[in-house]
């Protein structure tokens, strides 16, 4: 799935991305590290994976998600093409 980087703190390594619906969405140090990134600017589009009720807890990329449903982000990446 690809969202919008929205903020980003280097000290924690974690931060928020922003859906394509608006939704934001938090991410860890794990999710960040998991992507293999070094700095994340806001307005970056990225690709994010998450695990969870709603994802099934296989890692896989799943539909649009909301911060209430159970769901967390374990990978954050640059989105390529």
């Amino acid at each position: 799935m690809q969202a919008t980087a929205y903020t980003y703190d280097d000290a924690t390594r974690s931060g928020s991305v922003l859906l394509d619906d608006g939704t934001p969405l938090p991410f860890d140090a794990a999710a960040f590290d998991a992507g293999g990134l070094r700095l994340l600017r806001p307005g970056q589009r990225v690709r994010i994976e998450f695990a969870g009720e709603a994802g099934a807890g296989d890692g896989a990329e799943a539909g649009a998600a909301g911060a209430g449903d159970g769901r967390r982000i374990v990978l954050i990446t640059l989105q390529t093409l």
